[in-house]
């Protein structure tokens, strides 16, 4: 059965000292995740430029990568379900990012994206593929997978019949590269997630679940609504049929993270209220 389990980047804001993220995790645990994802700039320190890009789109990574992830995640009963990366860091030093993956018992390092990438360049997103295959065949010789995490870009078109994450699954290997599916994503770009999930099949081996709609205070001045993340179970996604497709196809993980607009502006709650749906996931 999957480990129910929550990615690091939601929780930057309550990471920023030792006693913080163990109170932060041992919170996670006690409502009934087992996991965690870990994210390669959130366990090391960073520069300053990328602390302002990830604080600008509203989700500061805080002080956490000044702290030891191996012992935290140890001492709070936690398994580290996969290792977000960058492909420029897989191919400076794939051996690297295996080495580390594989001292926190996990198997997956999944790529988060291209930063100022433009998806709906067709040649590039065909050498994007190319990329993805070489990068996914040095790790598995280091006996780690790659995954590919999608967000809304890859629904744009490359031409009249095809969109981005069309050639991405066309293109590359299921021996080297296979995905991590965030379906809130691509329901947020307007797309089926779940004919998108059925269409991967198992080639899904991880999936990022978030629930989409609004949270509104009190009447509405516009009939307009501005959707958002929203706690597992309380937006207007399908969530019970993709968690079907998701338990059909054997994922390894379900893993949360949602958006800032956390209830009462904490990642934690917002994660206790949204493990009350995981909760349901067969353990």
């Amino acid at each position: 059965m999957p480990k129910k389990a929550v990615q690091q980047f939601m929780l930057g804001t309550v990471l920023n000292n030792e006693t913080q993220a163990r109170e932060t995790l041992a919170a996670l645990k006690n409502a009934g995740y087992d996991g965690i994802e870990l994210c390669g700039f959130m366990i090391h320190p960073i520069g300053f430029m990328v602390k302002l890009l990830t604080k600008a789109a509203g989700m500061p990574v805080g002080k956490g990568g000044n702290l030891d992830w191996h012992k935290l995640v140890q001492e709070a009963g936690l398994s580290v379900v996969s290792l977000h990366t960058d492909l420029g860091s897989l191919e400076r030093d794939a051996k690297a990012v295996a080495q580390e993956a594989r001292s926190f018992g996990t198997r997956y390092v999944v790529i988060t994206g291209m930063y100022r990438f433009d998806y709906g360049d067709e040649v590039a997103v065909h050498d994007l593929a190319a990329r993805l295959n070489k990068a996914g065949e040095t790790l598995l010789q280091e006996g780690v997978e790659l995954l590919y995490h999608n967000h809304n870009c890859e629904l744009r078109r490359v031409n009249a019949q095809k969109r981005a994450y069309d050639i991405l699954l066309e293109e590359t290997d299921p021996r080297f590269v296979n995905f991590e599916f965030d379906s809130y994503w691509f329901t947020e770009g307007g797309a089926n997630a779940l004919a998108w999930m059925q269409r991967l099949g198992t080639r899904m081996k991880l999936w990022h679940i978030n629930d989409r709609g609004s949270r509104v205070q009190g009447p509405a001045v516009t009939p307009i609504l501005k959707t958002d993340s929203m706690e597992l179970g309380t937006g207007n996604m399908d969530l019970d049929s993709l968690l079907e497709q998701a338990l059909k196809v054997n994922v390894d993980a379900v893993i949360l993270e949602s958006h800032r607009n956390w209830i009462d502006g904490s990642p934690v709650k917002s994660a206790q209220v949204s493990a009350q749906f995981l909760n349901r996931v067969p353990g």
